[in-house]
């Protein structure tokens, strides 16, 4: 029996190395010129290329937002609905391997039987006692890969299941990016509120003063007004922060997947700002590519759907299945498993869809605009990503070079307000022109303030923009 399939196993297995549709070569090169250059246009060039760490928050120094990110990498529903996602294509992929191998089941069963009784009609015997029918059985079943139909639904699968790995990486990028940023917000509206409360002190003095020499008619009603107009709009300044406060508080809990509130005592005392290090190390763009999961996820879902054309492509070739049935029957269940109470078959089948009026050919068409958008999406995603990092080193290069300005006016600012308190103390100088310097002050520390932010922020960006901030 063996020497007799042997020929017919050797052409299934010769026509089952045969793989149509067309092979994956990888992605195509975009933006050759950026990759020669090795770096980004905007890039310094005395910026290191050293890849930087994945975790790079922690460059910051700040344990309460290194706790915060930890906390949502772990708690948030974003992070969980892209672990579902990797899994349920892990499963996918394992199903799709599943089809490559035979299909066995088996089967038993019990029959009995009775009989009628026919004497009384006339038929001249009883019926006959139940009888007991036990039967047994394999059936099995199996489709020969042809033409790579099956290999190539295994290959989409499998790059599937690495999109949405890379898609897992991506949601930690951007999440990580977004603690950050929610974090500096937080902090930022802290550092403004204490602001605006210390310039209340200070107005509320002022007021006080002018009030008393109002009184000994040394000062003016208007200049009371003025005061007092000065004192309730930098007091109008407190409910906006407060509110935003509550805001960026909530925003975190909903990253780290607490309830709203949950945040509010342990942020509840003012940080300063983290300090952010002196250099930033920048990848080159050959290393970005490899580093953005979101290029990555393009770039699987291009080989996915490469593949899917192959796999619509088998559907226009024969199909050739093997089935075999092996089963027993026997009155006695002891009896099943004698040699003459079993049967067996086997049998190849072949099948052609000869006549479909055009349903292969247009799943092979849809396949093949699927990978042309595929690859337009490829593309799309490369450039987005280059220029995502070219604008964000650009806007933190400026950004430091604003900081250094804003801490420059702050220094005068506040030196100029100390010299006029100075003055309004030996009496050279009016109220309004105190007041005056340290609206001036109040405004150029708001404003470093507002850049050490917005810096801050930046440097989220731009390890956002190149791809770092995950682990799997």
């Amino acid at each position: 029996m063996i020497a007799r399939s042997f020929p017919l196993l050797l052409t299934v297995g010769l026509l089952s190395a045969c793989t149509v549709g067309p092979d994956y070569h990888g992605a195509p090169d975009v933006a050759p010129k950026t990759l020669a250059a090795a770096r980004l246009p905007h890039a310094d060039s005395d910026v290191p290329h050293a890849p930087a760490v994945a975790q790079w928050w922690q460059a910051l120094g700040d344990p309460q937002l290194n706790a915060l990110i930890s906390q949502a990498l772990q708690n948030s529903p974003d992070i969980a609905t892209a672990r579902a996602r990797l899994r349920q294509s892990r499963a996918s992929l394992s199903g799709a391997r599943a089809q490559a191998m035979p299909k066995v089941t088996g089967d038993a069963a019990m029959l009995k039987l009775r009989s009628p009784d026919t004497s009384a009609l006339g038929g001249g015997g009883g019926g006959r006692g139940p009888l007991s029918l036990y039967l047994a059985g394999f059936d099995a079943s199996w489709e020969a890969d042809l033409f790579g139909g099956t290999r190539r639904a295994v290959e989409a699968a499998q790059a599937e299941a690495d999109a949405a790995q890379a898609q897992l990486a991506d949601a930690q990028v951007q999440l990580a990016a977004e603690i950050v940023q929610a974090y500096t917000d937080l902090r930022d509206q802290q550092a403004r509120l204490a602001l605006v409360e210390a310039s209340v002190d200070i107005e509320n003095q002022a007021l006080d003063l002018t009030q008393q020499r109002r009184n000994r008619g040394v000062a003016s009603q208007l200049q009371l007004e003025q005061v007092l107009t000065q004192a309730e709009n930098t007091q109008a300044q407190r409910l906006p922060l407060q509110a935003a406060i509550v805001e960026s508080q909530d925003q975190l809990s909903l990253l780290c997947g607490l309830e709203p509130g949950e945040l509010d005592e342990r942020l509840a005392t003012p940080q300063a700002l983290p300090s952010i290090p002196a250099q930033v190390p920048v990848a080159d763009p050959a290393a970005l590519l490899k580093a953005r999961p979101d290029i990555r996820v393009a770039e699987r879902k291009l080989a996915s759907s490469n593949a899917q054309i192959g796999e619509k492509t088998a559907d226009w070739f024969p199909k050739l299945s093997l089935m075999g049935d092996l089963s027993f029957s026997a009155g006695d269940p002891g009896h099943l498993a004698r040699k003459d109470n079993g049967t067996w078959l086997i049998l190849p089948r072949l099948t052609w869809n000869v006549l479909d009026f055009g349903r292969v050919a247009a799943s092979v068409k849809g396949a093949e605009a699927g990978r042309d958008e595929a690859l337009a999406q490829y593309k799309s995603v490369v450039l987005s990503a280059l220029r995502d990092a070219d604008v964000a080193l650009a806007r933190y290069g400026h950004q430091r070079q604003n900081v250094v300005l804003l801490r420059n006016v702050e220094s005068s600012a506040v030196r100029a307000a100390d010299l006029t308190r100075q003055r309004y103390r030996a009496g050279t100088a009016s109220t309004l022109d105190w007041l005056d310097a340290e609206r001036t002050r109040y405004q150029a520390q708001e404003s470093r303030i507002s850049g050490d932010a917005e810096l801050l922020k930046d440097f989220a960006s731009l390890h956002k923009a190149l791809g770092l901030g995950w682990s799997l």
